[in-house]
């Protein structure tokens, strides 16, 4: 990247949601690899903010209140004023889109930066949002991590080795469970990505009945009885582990022998820390959209004439319901004895 004697100011921008934060992180530790002197910042929404919070890697760390601002109300002006304010006052010479929608345009507009980086038009999410760009990238058709490096061109640096940086990660230490055990995470942002409770019971039974380890099933916020239920199937082979906090997510992630979910934010977290995973699939092709070089057996999908749909439903569909218990807990085994 060129430029004067100064370092430069470059301003990541990836609001949400966890998983794609976290397939983000590599393109900090590249920018931080190749320009050590750089100062970073990056811009996300407030309730994924404890994820970065203590980077290793960030000099700036900017949580926006982007659920607020959407549900509008009385506040919401100045709310908008104090966020425009802060962006400035950031200073970025470059802004980098790692969202490509106009949400993730618009920010960098708003920032002030003079280049403003993001994928050209026909790679982006909503295509139109390109209006805010104006150092667009040929971006791949490929994994969620490489499209995100590929945009490192735009700032005339080299992508280099993928690194999640895992000890540049402050969130969650110091909040991992005593002893060894698996980690169940049964929610996720859509209904289709879930596999249902009854059968990831019956996968964490057929677990406990092979191995010794126990099995926690995590509880988020609103996810309680979601994780009640999965202890239910289990017929108390398993056990609930409240997670009320992003850091105490992490912490349980962190400590686990293996973390077994569907394409969530929890699966990525778990395997940018090194630790073994087990993603199940329903709309998201794994290839494109599963943790980042893991091996054959750390996904499970079904590949139907409708297969990887990537849309949004309000149940689970054929592609997951497809995936047997028993087959679930075969590979876990797999994984823990390989």
């Amino acid at each position: 990247m060129s430029g004067g004697q100064a370092p430069p100011r470059i301003l990541l921008i990836r609001t949400s949601a966890l998983g794609d934060i976290c397939q983000t992180l590599p393109v900090l530790a590249a920018i931080r690899r190749a320009l050590p002197e750089a100062h970073l910042g990056w811009v996300v929404d407030e309730a994924f903010a404890p994820l970065l919070a203590g980077h290793a890697m960030l000099d700036a760390l900017l949580p926006i209140p982007l659920r607020r601002l959407r549900r509008g109300g009385r506040g919401r002006g100045r709310e908008l004023l104090d966020l425009v304010r802060r962006l400035r006052a950031f200073r970025p010479e470059v802004a980098l889109d790692l969202m490509g929608n106009h949400k993730g345009g618009a920010l960098a507009w708003l920032s002030g930066a003079r280049r403003r980086v993001g994928a050209a038009r026909p790679a982006r999410r909503e295509p139109s949002s390109a209006v805010w760009i104006n150092r667009p990238v040929a971006v791949p058709a490929a994994h969620a991590v490489e499209r995100g490096l590929a945009l490192l061109t735009g700032l005339e640096l080299p992508a280099g080795p993928v690194d999640f940086a895992p000890a540049a990660l402050a969130c969650g230490r110091g909040r991992t469970p005593d002893g060894e055990y698996l980690f169940l995470h049964p929610g996720a942002a859509w209904a289709n990505k879930r596999y249902p409770p009854d059968l990831w019971g019956r996968a964490a039974a057929a677990i406990r009945d092979r191995v010794s380890l126990p099995v926690l099933v995590g509880a988020a916020p609103g996810e309680e009885a979601l994780a009640e239920a999965v202890v239910a199937a289990s017929q108390g082979r398993a056990r609930r582990h409240d997670a009320p906090t992003l850091d105490d997510l992490v912490g349980a992630l962190r400590g686990a022998r293996l973390v077994l979910a569907g394409d969530t934010g929890a699966v990525h977290i778990a395997s940018a820390l090194g630790v073994p995973v087990l993603a199940l699939h329903g709309p998201t092709d794994p290839e494109l959209h599963g943790p980042w070089n893991a091996p054959p057996d750390s996904t499970l999908a079904r590949r139907l004439p409708c297969s990887f749909c990537h849309q949004r439903m309000d149940e689970a569909k054929a592609c997951l319901l497809g995936i047997p218990p028993e087959e679930v807990a075969e590979h876990a085994v797999r994984l823990l004895h390989g």
